[in-house]
């Protein structure tokens, strides 16, 4: 990795609209007024990488983080962004086109790190990172959602060419274990790849707001997917509020500080001021062996399957 990276990645993918966007996963609409004071308290506190997507609400999140990257110092900020192979044109530049969209959006020239999203066909892809990379227009490379299969054959298609995978981005959560057991946590660490955490909090099923009494909204992605599991997450909720207690953080905070305490990079999600500042808090927590191994052995029994409609099991 070529930048020196918080122990926290923030997430864009609830900010904008439309497909793979906030309002269809996640439930809410919000206004570029609204997201502001997150971008600024994020940068004040010095959680200066962002991550998102050309998918997430159609390019609207790339582009509600480029109005405010605008109005920044470059240097200051670490953008992370996506190709996502599902929504690529038919061309042979199909991957360069979309990097110039996100560009563009972004307000920049350069990408800190540029992701191939999804696997779908390593072989073609992974060659596309080639020239964008030589050029100088990405400055590292991850590859996210690959199974260890798929992140050595990457490796070696980029090692051809003298370059390397700097970061890979997996589901990664409580609930949601299997890079590890795959050992892709492991192979990371072993060759130096950074492994970024995503949904670390299961998209707020694991921040004690919700429950079977307080499901999430009607009509969202994330509704769909936890609203009838949510009792089945009572006795791991609870076990965060009694460790987060212990250490004066929330639930959220807790879960967050145990992906950081598994070697990983976690992105939080953030749409409100209050969740900047608690991953910023969260950051500085140091959770115990005898607290990790409680909170892995409750989200096991709990038996919740999380994996989503674009993921496998790795």
């Amino acid at each position: 990795m070529t930048c020196k990276l918080p122990k926290i990645a923030l997430g864009a993918w609830a900010w904008g609209a439309g497909a793979a966007g906030g309002d269809q996963v996640f439930g809410n609409n919000l206004s570029e007024s609204e997201l502001k004071p997150v971008f600024d308290r994020a940068m004040e506190l010095g959680l200066n990488l962002w991550d998102t997507a050309a998918v997430y609400g159609e390019g609207s999140s790339e582009r509600i983080l480029g109005d405010f990257i605008k109005n920044a110092r470059r240097g200051d900020v670490i953008i992370s962004t996506k190709f996502t192979p599902q929504i690529a044109g038919e061309g042979a530049e199909a991957m360069r086109d979309m990097l110039d969209g996100s560009m563009a959006r972004l307000h920049t020239d350069v990408i800190d790190i540029y992701w191939i999203h999804n696997p779908m066909d390593v072989e073609r892809w992974t060659p596309q990172l080639i020239p964008l990379a030589k050029s100088g227009r990405i400055k590292s490379i991850g590859v996210s959602n690959h199974n260890l299969a798929e992140i050595k054959r990457a490796g070696e298609i980029l090692a051809g060419a003298g370059l390397k995978i700097s970061a890979v981005q997996n589901h990664f959560s409580l609930l949601h274990r299997s890079s590890e057991k795959a050992g892709i946590l492991e192979y990371c660490k072993e060759n130096g790849i950074i492994f970024f955490s995503y949904m670390v909090l299961e998209q707020g099923a694991l921040t004690g707001r919700y429950d079977a009494a307080h499901p999430f909204p009607e009509g969202s992605g994330r509704g769909a997917a936890y609203n009838a599991r949510l009792k089945e997450l009572d006795a791991l909720v609870s076990e965060l509020k009694k460790i987060g207690g212990r250490h004066g953080i929330s639930p959220a905070q807790a879960a967050t500080a145990w992906a950081i305490a598994k070697g990983t990079l976690p992105i939080i999600g953030v749409t409100k001021v209050k969740q900047v500042e608690e991953a910023a808090a969260a950051a500085n927590v140091e959770l115990n062996a005898e607290e990790t191994a409680r909170l892995e052995a409750l989200g096991g029994e709990a038996e919740v399957s999380t994996l989503r409609e674009w993921e496998k099991e790795m």
